[in-house]
């Protein structure tokens, strides 16, 4: 448990996607954004919500921890849609987290991965990557790098 309490709290979030995000090699797009964390269940969950502002969209992302396994699913919304996708699944090792999932992109099947790493109590990097051959090779598309935003006392 506990694995995601670095995230409670503000963020500030420098983003770069890729677009498209797979196949021919596409552009990187820099965008802001920022994030508020709760946490829930004593630390085996925990919920944020998210703003991007020049994209006129908002997100979310659902944690939870499977209490028999230890590991964690982790599920993403958007406001564009208003559908929870898929999960993705695993655990922290060693200072990072990798979770994997099936997802369909363009009406085909992929694997989806997430990364977070570099995680300090102020900052963290949480990569996006997808597989067409089941994963053996990824393209990353989206990458999150989050700054604690301070809280005002």
């Amino acid at each position: 448990m506990n694995d995601f309490d670095f995230l409670v709290g503000s963020w500030a979030i420098a983003n770069r996607r890729r677009s498209p995000y797979l196949g021919e090699p596409g552009e990187w797009h820099e965008f802001p954004s920022t994030s508020t964390c709760v946490r829930l269940f004593d630390g085996a969950g925990n919920a944020d919500s998210f703003l991007f502002p020049t994209l006129n969209t908002a997100g979310l992302t659902l944690r939870l921890q499977d209490v028999a396994t230890g590991e964690w699913s982790l599920y993403w919304a958007s406001s564009r849609d208003g559908r929870l996708q898929p999960p993705v699944v695993g655990r922290f090792a060693d200072g990072v987290g990798t979770f994997l999932g099936d997802d369909m992109y363009e009406g085909r099947p992929i694997q989806v991965r997430y990364i977070w790493s570099d995680i300090t109590a102020v900052s963290a990097r949480w990569e996006q990557s997808f597989s067409i051959d089941v994963g053996h090779t990824w393209s990353a598309n989206w990458v999150m790098s989050f700054t604690r935003v301070a809280q005002e006392s």
